[in-house]
């Protein structure tokens, strides 16, 4: 049209009419131009489609006054502050001049400078992976999915293992925190299932192994850290603390087996586990079937591993406790009972993420499931009853205030019969009896029939007898042979003294 400027839609308008085969009249009627305009779009000669950018201001700029010498000097001083703080700043110290429609513009003139003025900021330099190369190890939390070990909720984190190249991964239940037994127990079990070991490992710099230990701890651990990783042929590097970024091969990963486990439970619709072995189990198979998406490269990764070394390397923390007189040793502010006749000895003990190794010189004798205290200030308790009943058989009045008494007593029906027992019967038996059913429960290896049993005589205010119930546990019966006494005549006796007195003469 005369005296108007042909846009650039306008132009794609008629030359995607033209691509579609439209003659020049018609692509121009669509696009509202002329032929002749059409023609010279065509032959390039005219192509002044739109004004070009202004600039000029339409208006007074509202903050041309006070962006130099006030505003600009703030956020050179303090680049955190935001636009509502500044107007904020303005309207209190020029009240009525900088009204709320201000804080748009702003804004804008915030952000602009931010990008023009302020501080350089870091990049990230995409790496190119080569096979057999680099893998990591990192920690993570089911965030949003809980699992339950036989209907109870199961606190735990994942230790994950990942090849860079291939994206092989590795998933192992962790129940403690991050600590170094939990990488190096994990990491070695994900190199003897890979089949070989990468030229480099690289961790998050231990931050949570390190947390709340001494100087000469810390050096302990990195000094582990690095011959463990020399043992496995591999150069040992961490990412920077606060560069999660550096660990981004793993890391972003996290998600993806996330997702992952959450749909398997989904088609497993149940959340609910029989024990922590079958979780585990259940994990390798996800991880499996997620493995297999990247086979070809994985393939490759595994033709450029090192070879593993013949044995393994320690993979837990080593201490030397006693056994004290109460027949417990204290691991980890965790008392621990162990058979009363360790009592005395001095036990070399392999501490693991969920379980304790006893040795008694190089000689394994038990091993103990690891639990943890809750906050830093208190303790736990692990006692087992088998442990100390034959010390209290023999004096079962201590039971009663024994500290450790909430602790010996197994489960909730043999406290329920404990409870039973101090208001049914008085003074020094209900001791006798509860440690007598203990000991039956350790000997004959019938805790839970020995609880129901005794369960249904407590609900019948029947108090129990030890002597059937240890002949019932013991399947032996006892029979008493019934004895005939015949009472003699006086008479005898006069004729016994008599033979007496003739043998005296």
């Amino acid at each position: 049209m005369p005296g108007r400027k042909i846009t650039k839609q306008q132009v794609n308008l008629y030359m995607t009419s033209r691509i579609n085969g439209y003659t020049q009249v018609t692509s121009s009627a669509k696009a509202g131009i002329s032929e002749r305009s059409g023609k010279r779009i065509e032959s390039n000669n005219c192509l002044i489609l739109s004004p070009t950018a202004r600039n000029w201001r339409t208006r007074k700029d509202p903050l041309a006054e006070i962006w130099d010498c006030e505003l600009r000097l703030l956020l050179e001083e303090s680049p955190a502050l935001t636009p509502i703080t500044l107007l904020e700043y303005l309207q209190e110290k020029y009240p009525g001049e900088y009204p709320d429609s201000l804080l748009r513009t702003l804004q804008r003139r915030t952000k602009e400078w931010k990008v023009l003025s302020g501080k350089e900021k870091e990049l990230i330099f995409r790496q190119i992976h080569l096979p057999g190369r680099l893998g990591l190890s990192d920690f993570t939390q089911l965030k949003g999915i809980i699992i339950l070990i036989k209907n109870e909720p199961l606190c735990h984190l994942l230790y994950h293992f990942r090849l860079a190249y291939s994206g092989w991964s590795y998933l192992k239940v962790i129940l403690g925190g991050e600590s170094y037994t939990a990488l190096t127990e994990g990491l070695q079990e994900a190199l003897l299932c890979l089949g070989g070991s990468p030229l480099e490992h690289r961790s998050d710099s231990l931050s949570a192994a390190f947390k709340n230990t001494t100087r000469d701890t810390r050096q302990d651990l990195t000094s582990s850290y690095e011959q463990f990783c020399q043992h496995y042929k591999m150069e040992a590097t961490r990412n920077n603390l606060g560069k999660s970024h550096e660990n981004g091969s793993i890391e972003s990963s996290h998600g993806h087996l996330k997702r992952r486990i959450k749909q398997a439970l989904l088609i497993r619709q149940s959340n609910n586990f029989e024990s922590i072995e079958d979780y585990q189990n259940w994990l390798n198979i996800v991880v499996r079937k997620h493995n297999q998406r990247n086979a070809k490269n994985i393939i490759l990764d595994k033709a450029a591993l090192q070879l593993l070394p013949p044995f393994k390397t320690m993979d837990f923390k080593e201490l030397v406790v006693p056994v004290h007189s109460t027949g417990t040793i204290e691991v980890a502010r965790t008392t621990y009972s162990v058979p009363s006749c360790f009592q005395g000895a001095k036990l070399r003990v392999h501490l693991y993420d969920n379980r304790l190794c006893c040795y008694l010189g190089s000689k394994f004798i038990i091993e103990l499931p690891r639990i943890r205290a809750g906050k830093e200030k208190t303790r736990a308790r692990l006692i087992n009853y088998r442990h100390l009943i034959d010390s209290l058989v023999k004096k079962p009045q201590a039971f009663r205030f024994s500290i450790l008494r909430d602790d010996i007593i197994p489960n909730q029906a043999y406290k329920d019969i404990w409870s039973f027992l101090e208001q049914k019967v008085k003074g020094r038996e209900s001791c006798k009896i509860m440690v007598g059913i203990l000991s039956i429960a350790a000997k004959f290896d019938c805790e839970k029939k020995l609880s129901d049993l005794v369960t249904k005589q407590v609900a019948k205010n029947q108090i129990p007898n030890l002597d059937k119930l240890r002949q019932y546990f013991s399947g032996k019966v006892i029979n008493v042979p019934t004895i005939d006494v015949e009472q003699h005549e006086l008479k005898s006796y006069d004729d016994l003294l008599l033979i007496q007195e003739v043998k005296d003469a």
